[in-house]
């Protein structure tokens, strides 16, 4: 039987890209749901295009634009964010795709996982925010999370048939973004636009700011830490301009493995959706005669202070990856609105961990109001 696939944030850059996979394997694969936040244009393009059972747009306000545009099909229209959770409940669903950004998809993936569904996990900030919650349910329903993330899904294609206890070091690289090779006083006059022209990657604006100060690094060190049970000082960051090897993992003998591909995400999208499994697709592959050089650089972390954010909130524990998340979430938003500097969005984001009420063991509630009050401390923030 085929697999139905709900694609929580079918707009954007990985949801765009899910769509394009799923369209590779028509024999396995069927669009149920698609799910978008604002953009009610491409969703009712992709609703017509794929034809799926459910669509449903976070903005109320564009509901009716929606339903309206799909009024000749038969498709299920809602709007609404608890709409978005409730549908991974459904039983016509078999994978959910979580490529929601930010704290948003947190909900979601929770009631994905509650409800016994396989999730591909692209929305990093779920672990980062709520990773001992993901992974308690995840341990307690035996569901697996297969991760959507390059960094990720190479380690994860690593670690296939290995012992975990072998496990020396994971190794994450990193691109270094488009301002590696700047100075660090350059980086008080770059530009919105700068900031956007990612050398190797296509993303969404929010995830391409966070590869910029390098946070999206910072992200996944956490996401690292909960999905692979591996401590922080286990954890390390090299920087790959190259974005040939997408990550490592080290072993205690001193072997390491190394997942390698060009810089596409429909190749861990295909993976997520594949596994266990490897299904051939006309992608393009590694010309090995072509690759002049594979180098590697320390990151420096006082250039892209986002990653001593991130070990200082993965170390601290509690809600501390939460406010950290929040906070850096406004801070690019004031970014890309032109509200701060390039060089404020760390600011913005420390100055706020330090003024957020901390919680060693919080709920989900806790979390939710936590991540609020982190948005407001950073939204006065300049």
């Amino acid at each position: 039987m085929k697999k139905r696939i709900a694609i929580l944030g079918s707009t954007g850059s990985i949801g765009t890209q899910s769509l394009e996979v799923i369209s590779f394997f028509p024999d396995f694969f069927e669009v149920e749901v698609l799910t978008a936040n604002n953009n009610s244009e491409l969703l009712i393009f992709q609703a017509r295009k794929y034809n799926p059972n459910t669509v449903i747009i976070a903005n109320e306000n564009k509901y009716l634009e929606v339903k309206n545009a799909l009024s000749d099909l038969a498709i299920k229209v809602f709007a609404g964010n608890k709409s978005i959770s409730d549908i991974v409940e459904s039983d016509n669903v078999d994978i959910v795709i979580a490529a929601m950004v930010g704290f948003s998809g947190l909900i979601p993936v929770l009631n994905a996982l509650e409800n016994n569904k396989k999730v591909a996990l692209a929305n990093k900030e779920t672990l980062v925010v709520a990773g001992s919650l993901i992974k308690e349910i995840s341990k307690r329903k035996t569901i697996s999370i297969i991760p959507v993330d390059s960094e990720h899904s190479a380690i994860f294609q690593c670690l296939v048939g290995e012992n975990e206890k072998a496990v020396d070091k994971l190794i994450l690289t990193a691109s270094g973004g488009p301002f590696l090779t700047k100075k660090i006083e350059e980086l008080e006059k770059v530009t919105v636009k700068q900031a956007l022209a990612h050398p190797n990657w296509t993303m969404g604006a929010k995830v391409t700011i966070d590869s910029a100060t390098m946070m999206n690094k910072g992200l996944e060190i956490i996401e690292a830490h909960w999905l692979f049970n591996v401590p922080t000082n286990k954890i390390e960051v090299v920087v790959h301009p190259q974005s040939i090897i997408h990550s490592m993992v080290q072993f205690t003998d001193g072997s390491v493995k190394a997942q390698l591909g060009l810089p596409d995400m429909r190749t861990p999208i295909q993976y997520a959706l594949t596994y266990p499994n490897r299904f051939e697709n006309k992608l393009d592959k590694i010309d090995f005669a072509k690759l002049n050089q594979l180098t590697f650089e320390t990151p420096d972390f006082k250039k892209f202070s986002c990653l001593n954010l991130a070990y200082y909130a993965l170390n601290k524990g509690g809600n501390m990856p939460c406010i950290m998340n929040a906070a850096n979430e406004i801070a690019v938003q004031k970014f890309l609105n032109e509200k701060i500097k390039f060089t404020e969005i760390p600011k913005v984001t420390e100055n706020t961990m330090q003024k957020a009420t901390f919680i060693k063991n919080p709920s989900l509630n806790d979390l939710i109001t936590t991540d609020s009050e982190a948005r407001e401390i950073a939204k006065k923030n300049n």
